[in-house]
């Protein structure tokens, strides 16, 4: 693995790097890069079809790189190793960074208590902002396990989750670490898996990412059927073909915002993350590479609810494309550490990612103006077969991945699931451009999700009654 950097020397990129969103370097070079290929497809018609090929091209490489995913998982390469649990356990630390949860923090608290691993060993804290009083009260009303202590973020800027986690990881006691969301629900076996796992691997193994599935226990609260199974099903295909894939190729990924299990020596090394990159995840995948250390994936699961409704899910995609655009800025400002490798991971990761949203719409509205232009005059009309081939591959290789990803992860995707795909990513570049207008006006904003408790109601009197000291204050 270290054998990428030249001499062996390693590399890092600073873990504020993306304080500063893009450098007067880059923009001079992308400014310019955009001037040249303007004025020189109004001079030259032929430029413009050269650059349409080359978009085309660039497409058709996503195309293959989704069958290389789904080609290279299904692969079989003999029986799944077993892991055995190492002879003595090591301190595991628990971090989960909140921000006004007041009303999620039972549930989350009684998720974290089912954790399946020695509660000598767990080192537990739930990371508040010291203005967010209200989940403070709501923290301190609860009976925590001994192991879950609540720890008060000191005032400052970025007021960014990653900032709440960097303060926690300059106190935590474990050997390894694990960061959860609010609502998440992870696998109680979960621990024990990643513990086995860094046993059995040598110390260039930093990171194991956890599957992320999404469902909704109480479908009754914010619904949303069609954003949250297409959600689902994406979540599904990154999860389950995507990240296991790329690990498999021994090649860097993006993180998932929550389920990433460290080192916490090799965390701290890096600096942790990054305060200033509002997808802070992303950008540590391609950091631990850069270090000349290795990701892998986990196989039991955390289970988290979708945003909801579009008002929810509009923000939380504009963060996610928004910090995509920060991590590349500031991740192509220094050549050393990735190769040919890690440059393509990322540019089939976080640059397909942002190509792709930037142009589901335009494309779904030029195949639907073609179509009703057929069907108006009654005639074929002249087709670029070129382009409308590439288009039906790009959405048949998406729809075989996300199907068989859900397949996997057991969430439901049929036939008018399919059908109903190409809408949901056109919403994509309704965020996309929301994004890029925010990375401009306010790059550092943290667009946050808003979480609901997501309990069965059958199920939620006795799931909140065992932790609440006071009904009242709880309920409050």
């Amino acid at each position: 693995m270290h054998g990428r950097f030249p001499g062996g020397a390693s590399a890092t990129i600073a873990a504020d790097a993306a304080k500063i969103t893009v450098t007067p370097a880059q923009i001079l070079v992308g400014g310019s890069l955009c001037m040249v290929m303007t004025l020189a497809a109004l001079a030259w018609p032929h430029v413009s079809s050269v650059l349409l090929l080359s978009l085309q091209v660039g497409f058709l490489a996503v195309v293959a790189w989704r069958l290389l995913t789904v080609l290279v998982l299904l692969r079989p390469i003999g029986p799944p190793t077993s892991y055995s649990p190492p002879a003595h356990l090591p301190r595991y630390s628990i971090v989960v960074a909140l921000y006004d949860e007041a009303a999620i923090l039972p549930q989350l608290v009684n998720r974290l208590a089912r954790i399946d691993y020695p509660t000598e060993l767990l080192d537990g804290y739930l990371a508040l902002e010291a203005h967010d009083r209200a989940t403070i009260s709501a923290a301190e009303a609860l009976t925590l396990p001994d192991w879950l202590h609540v720890l008060v973020v000191p005032p400052g800027v970025p007021t960014t989750k990653p900032r709440a986690l960097n303060h926690a990881l300059s106190i935590v006691r474990g050997e390894l670490l694990t960061i959860y969301d609010a609502e998440d629900d992870p696998d109680p076996l979960q621990l024990r898996e990643a513990a086995a796992r860094f046993a059995a691997e040598d110390g260039d193994l930093v990171c194991l990412q956890a599957p992320l599935r999404i469902r909704r226990l109480d479908k009754s609260r914010d619904a949303s059927p069609f954003l949250d199974r297409q959600f689902a099903a994406e979540y599904a295909a990154l999860f389950e073909i995507t990240l296991p894939a790329m690990a498999r190729m021994g090649l860097p990924f993006p993180l998932g915002g929550t389920s990433n299990h460290f080192r916490v020596s090799a965390l701290r090394a890096l600096g942790g993350w990054d305060a200033w990159n509002v997808t802070e995840d992303a950008d540590l995948g391609f950091r631990i590479w850069r270090r000349g250390w290795r990701l892998d994936v986990l196989s039991r699961p955390t289970y988290e609810t979708p945003p909801g409704d579009l008002a929810h899910w509009l923000p939380q995609r504009t963060r996610w494309l928004k910090g995509y655009m920060q991590t590349l800025a500031t991740h192509t400002r220094s050549a050393s550490g990735m190769g040919w490798r890690g440059w393509g991971a990322m540019a089939m990761t976080l640059g397909a990612g942002l190509a792709s949203a930037a142009l589901h719409a335009l494309s779904v509205a030029w195949l639907g103006a073609f179509l009703l232009m057929t069907l108006m005059t009654g005639r074929l009309l002249a087709t670029p077969w070129l382009g409308l081939s590439i288009l039906l591959c790009g959405t048949a290789a998406a729809l075989l991945s996300t199907a068989i990803g859900a397949r996997r992860a057991g969430t439901p995707y049929g036939p008018r699931d399919m059908l109903a795909a190409p809408f949901y990513w056109s919403l994509l570049s309704l965020a996309f451009a929301h994004a890029f207008v925010r990375l401009i006006a306010e790059p550092h904003r943290w667009d946050k999700t808003a979480h609901r408790p997501d309990v069965a109601r059958e199920e939620s009197a006795q799931f909140l009654e065992p932790l609440v000291t006071d009904a009242g204050r709880a309920a409050a």
